[in-house]
């Protein structure tokens, strides 16, 4: 799918990221969003579509992006059609960290080594390019502004972004409650970054077990083919990894 173009994860962990300290808020739930964000940016790419509250995989062609076609692949080899919940809430954690050295490669972000109480070794990360990520935050501020619907990429990165939190980052304080009340309203005008949205919700909110009733379906994967996954990754216990971004 070339690099003319950010994919949403990138986006997303951009958003994410502090410049002020280098570290990437909610970092718990962002592992859980960047999952999703892949689903959407496969689902752009006519890769997968919703099937009611499932994900299929409607061709497996690779998109030429390394991280993309990981979760791709591990989507064809499940031969069926899965829960979105499922998928985001596997035990596939660690994207955060996949995404920031992914993003080092492409030159959008540098990492800082640094130590912690003087002793155990850091590692944080600057944006290459402050114009990017003040890009991708107008996007977001400007349908929040107009009220005009976005474009599907932005409405799902707005999605994501409310379901993992950062609506607290991005517009935090009392001034910025109207803000985050409109971030979480765009949510509806994206089908697929609306299911997986909600599939990051239930995940943190431990109600993945049973298929959600309250919403209408998705559109059938045969319709709706126009609209992640990496390697497993065992969860981290409490030792400090050298590469520790927050």
């Amino acid at each position: 799918m070339g690099r003319s173009r950010r994919t949403i994860p990138e986006e997303l962990l951009l958003l994410a990221l502090d410049p002020a300290t280098g570290t990437t808020a909610q970092p718990q739930s962002l592992d859980l969003g960047l999952a999703g964000a892949q689903l959407v940016e496969l689902a752009l790419a006519g890769r997968i579509a919703p099937d009611g509250d499932r994900i299929a995989v409607v061709m497996p062609r690779p998109t030429g992006d390394p991280t993309l076609d990981s979760a791709l692949e591990l989507l064809r080899r499940r031969g069926s059609p899965v829960r979105a919940v499922h998928w985001i809430g596997g035990p596939r954690l660690g994207l955060r960290q996949i995404y920031l050295a992914h993003l080092e490669r492409c030159g959008m972000v540098h990492a800082v080594a640094g130590q912690m109480c003087g002793v155990l070794p850091t590692v944080r990360y600057q944006a290459t390019d402050t114009a990017i990520s003040r890009e991708i935050r107008a996007r977001l501020d400007s349908a929040i502004r107009t009220g005009v619907p976005p474009d599907p990429r932005t409405a799902a990165l707005a999605a994501l972004a409310h379901a993992v939190g950062l609506g607290k980052h991005l517009y935090p304080g009392n001034e910025g409650r109207s803000s985050r009340s409109r971030l979480r309203d765009l949510i509806r005008h994206d089908p697929m970054g609306g299911l997986v949205a909600h599939a990051v919700m239930d995940v943190q909110n431990g109600v993945a077990a049973q298929p959600r009733r309250d919403r209408a379906p998705a559109q059938p994967a045969a319709r709706a083919a126009t609209s992640g996954g990496v390697p497993l990754q065992p969860r981290r216990t409490g030792a400090m990894a050298r590469a520790v971004a927050h």
